[in-house]
């Protein structure tokens, strides 16, 4: 079992920056893919970033100059910097992990932007 534990949402005014967290702990294989989703309401959950274990990256469009992801291997953590906040980004982020053929979730961080 794989345990995700979020952290660093809460409440920006719009062009202000967040720094979100997820501590991942349990059997986790070394390969693996990590990944922040979100989820507005009334949408449907979607890919904000992934980053692999050998540090590959892919951002969805919408975030893609604005948003950093990183991971430290190590401590098993991943992160995401959001820089220029919109009213858009507004949504619950949840972290994932993809290891040994399973997917797990976090619990999900609420963002609000505010206008």
């Amino acid at each position: 079992q794989v345990q995700l534990v979020e952290s660093g949402g809460g409440l920006v005014q719009a062009g202000g920056s967040l720094r979100l967290s997820c501590a991942a702990s349990g059997r986790i294989f070394s390969f693996n893919t990590m990944g922040w989703y979100r989820q507005a309401p009334g949408k449907e959950r979607e890919l904000v970033a992934l980053i692999t274990s050998g540090a590959s990256i892919n951002y969805a469009d919408s975030v893609k100059g604005r948003f950093t992801i990183s991971r430290d291997n190590a401590k098993n953590t991943l992160y995401l910097q959001m820089n220029s906040l919109r009213p858009e980004d507004t949504a619950i982020y949840y972290c994932n992990i993809q290891t040994l053929g399973r997917a797990y979730w976090g619990q999900g961080t609420q963002v609000t932007v505010s206008s």
